[in-house]
């Protein structure tokens, strides 16, 4: 009897799957939804999955925010760095390190790595020692770059602009991880002496890779160009 059942229950299953949403058997989920997760897992946590929170949905409401044309969904990865581009095994995390140091950087023994040096923060101010406080920031993010016009350029292009020098800067991490994505509207260095500075990089970045801006982000270059003369 045990058997019949459990035959019964799998055709009942098999008929109504389709009207579930299950036809073939699929997650109900895309495989960008749960990183890692492998199709065919019928599961979808309500905490994890809320309805419409997809990343194309948040790309698409984050494009209608800021006024701007919807780009193709972000993925990190698609902008690889650090690489190593001399071939002189230290990659372009540890070249901006080395070379930004105001002292000579104390190298690890394969000399492959910078581990400690002098730094200036020029978004705090702040003096640094050790190369594990510092991250190598983008002034323009990735994100933000990806959603003004680099969404549409090549890999190889995306990689030069993730490790060009002149987008970069060793800063302190926690700066960093305040700064995140955002872009010029909002957020400007905690060191009101650099913004002059770090608006010259924008605008350099920007006329460099050709990135679009919006309306009020125009606004906003050209009343801090006004205020930097």
């Amino acid at each position: 009897m045990r058997h019949q059942i459990t035959a019964l229950q799998l055709a009942l299953w098999l008929m109504l799957a389709p009207l579930l949403g299950y036809a073939d058997g699929s997650s109900l989920i895309s495989p960008d939804e749960h990183q890692g997760q492998k199709i065919g897992h019928n599961e979808c946590f309500q905490e994890d999955c809320p309805e419409g929170d997809s990343k194309a949905h948040r790309a698409i409401q984050e494009a209608q925010k800021e006024g701007r044309a919807y780009s193709q969904i972000y993925n990190r990865s698609d902008y690889p760095h650090w690489s190593d581009d001399d071939g002189d095994c230290m990659n372009t995390r540890h070249e901006i390190l080395a070379l930004s140091s105001l002292t000579p950087p104390k190298l690890s023994p394969n000399g492959c790595y910078v581990s400690s040096g002098l730094w200036i923060d020029p978004y705090s101010g702040k003096e640094l020692k050790r190369a594990s406080e510092i991250d190598i920031d983008h002034i323009i993010p990735l994100k933000w770059a990806h959603q003004h016009g680099a969404a549409n350029w090549s890999k190889p292009k995306k990689q030069q602009f993730a490790n060009d020098p002149e987008n970069l800067l060793a800063v302190h991490d926690r700066i960093n991880q305040q700064k995140g994505s955002k872009g010029i509207l909002d957020w400007m260095p905690p060191n009101t002496q650099y913004h002059c500075e770090y608006l010259k990089r924008w605008v350099h970045g920007i006329n460099k890779y050709s990135l679009g801006l919006n309306a009020p982000e125009k606004a906003k270059l050209n009343d801090m160009k006004t205020n930097c003369l």
